[in-house]
This record gives structure tokens, sequence and C-alpha cells, in this order.
């Protein structure tokens, strides 16, 4: 059987979900089936190229929901996992039991997990340190934020490798963490080549946050469009900031200008908004925490300008 899944790239929690879902698959389903793993990213034109949907299964983890009827299994946890109410409507309506929704997880990983243990009796010991980690990671149930920006831990090494590697590895990722432990896959050599580099830009996008910051009323904005850092530690904000409640960023890539609103999770002060709710009113999403909106290249002083209202908005 040829198994196309989709997930979500350049994540931690969509590798590991993807993972878990071939474990998962492969115990239940079909011990012999073949994967084509593919990373699904957010940006503002079309989400799913649905020609690539030509598997004899068709599965999407950690991404938004699709209404054709080529997808066989689906699971996420994002608030904003639907992209218009027919398609909410539609999930609604099915009866496979093959598709699954649950914004109150914090990670896909643990999810997919869960629904497979208790409604298919997937056993998983051999994932549990992977579940674990993807639900720190995904959930920002760090104990500091010194802990989520310095990288000490296997499963933090490869969150930056994935998120941030110029060569995707993220196919790889899926590959390994089935097979092996955190720190095995770490040790790897292609793993350790690619995050030394990737680990020194990190230390430097750290100080090229703090020069380009201004924080105002709990509120920390920068703008990293010329910088030479697409992607950052989303935590380096409250690492510099510790008195920080909110985030808002804007950067550019060759396929998207994206804004990026996040909540400290150590914050003394509790976060008062919904910051997917707020993303969803740009054409974006995510989680209550933590979301972002994604809009055209070209369309970047319109993403400056989004990114100044909300942080206007949160300030209030």
């Amino acid at each position: 059987m040829r198994v196309r899944l989709f997930f979500h790239d350049r994540c931690f929690d969509g590798a590991a979900t993807a993972a878990v879902f071939t474990k998962f698959f492969r115990q239940v389903c079909d011990p012999k089936a073949a994967f084509i793993c593919t990373g699904l990213a957010h940006k503002a034109s079309q989400l799913f190229d649905e020609t690539l949907f030509d598997g004899d299964e068709n599965v999407i983890v950690d991404f938004k929901y699709s209404s054709s009827p080529r997808i066989t299994w689906w699971f996420d946890h994002h608030q904003s996992a639907f992209l218009s109410a027919a398609d909410a409507e539609h999930f609604r309506q099915d009866r496979s039991g093959k598709k699954f929704y649950d914004p109150t997880f914090k990670s896909c990983t643990k999810f997919l997990a869960t629904v497979a243990r208790e409604k298919f009796g997937f056993e998983w010991p051999g994932l549990v340190e992977l579940i674990e980690w993807a639900d720190i990671i995904d959930g920002a149930q760090y104990a500091d934020a010194r802990a989520a920006v310095e990288l000490a831990a296997p499963a933090m090494k490869l969150t930056l490798v994935i998120e941030a590697a110029p060569e995707n590895v993220s196919a790889r990722m899926i590959e390994w963490m089935a097979t092996k432990s955190l720190g095995e896959i770490a040790r790897l050599p292609k793993v350790e080549a690619l995050f030394h580099p990737l680990y020194r830009r990190h230390m430097d996008s750290i100080e090229v946050i703090r020069d380009r910051s201004r924080s105002d009323r709990g509120v920390v904005y920068f703008d990293l469009v010329g910088a030479g850092h697409e992607g950052y530690n989303k935590f380096i904000p409250y690492y510099l900031f510790p008195d920080s409640v909110y985030t808002v960023s804007v950067s550019l890539s060759s396929f998207r200008a994206k804004v990026s609103v996040g909540s400290n999770p150590w914050a003394e002060r509790q976060p008062q908004h919904n910051l997917a709710t707020i993303c969803e009113r740009y054409g974006g999403g995510g989680h209550a925490r933590v979301g972002a909106i994604s809009f055209e290249p070209q369309e970047l002083e319109r993403a400056r300008s989004v990114a100044a209202k909300i942080a206007e908005e949160l300030k209030a």
C-alpha cells in the first residue's frame, strides 16, 4: 500500500506526529505500507496541491482540513483548523471514523497517540520520549526561557535543525523519529553537521533581535526583513525581555511575508487575548497563545501595517 503523508513542515510537532502515524499505521493497518512524506507550509495562496493526493491512503496531520474525497485520515489540534465554514461542516458530517480534531491538546503528536491508543489499540512504549517532548515544545512547557533558547536537550537541537536547516530534512527526521531515540538522532553525523552552523546562526539571531526590538507596555515588536534571518526561536524575545507579555514580528521569505504573534509562557501577568482569533481576522490562525498570518511576498507593507495594528491592540 502506498501512503501519502502530509505534515506541518519545518515543525517538530509536525514531524513527530508524522512519525507516530507511521508507526501506528504499520502496526494497526499495514506493516508493509510504503510512505511518501510531504511537508506543508502556511501561505497566503492555496495550501493544497490536490494533484498530490495520489496515494492509496492520503493523510494530513498537524495541518488544516481538506474536504477532498481523496483524504482518508486527518488529525489536527489548531483552533484555526478549518479554512471555511463549509470545511468545518464537511468534517462534522464525516462518518469515516478516521478524521479527528481536538484543540484542547497542546501537541498534535500526543493527540494522535491518544486517539490511536483509545480507538485502535495502538501501543507506543518506544515513542514515549518523542511524545513527551512534542508536548513540551508545541505547548511551550519549558521550565524557563533559558531552557527554550539555550538548546541543551537533544529535542531542542533537533527542533533547530528541523526549523532552520537550509536543506529540508523533515522527511528523513520522520523516519529517524519512528525508529531511534532523540539522543541517537542528535548524534547522527548528518544532524551534527547541520546543527553546529545553525547554532552559531541562532546565537547571532539573539543579538539581531536585541538590536531590532522595541518593548512598550508589555509588547515586544521587531522587523527582521533584510537582517538575513527568515525564522527565529520564538522564545528569544522573552529571554531578552522577561517582563514582556506579547511578541509581534515581521519576516520575509521567498514565498510569504509573515506576521508572527506570540505570548510569554512565563509572564507574571497572564495574557488576556486569544491570538488565533486575532490572526483569523487577517486570514491567519494558530492557537490561543501563539498565531501567525501569511501574506504574499509582495504584500510586505500590508504585513507591516497589520503587525503594527496588532501590536497596538495588545498594548491596549
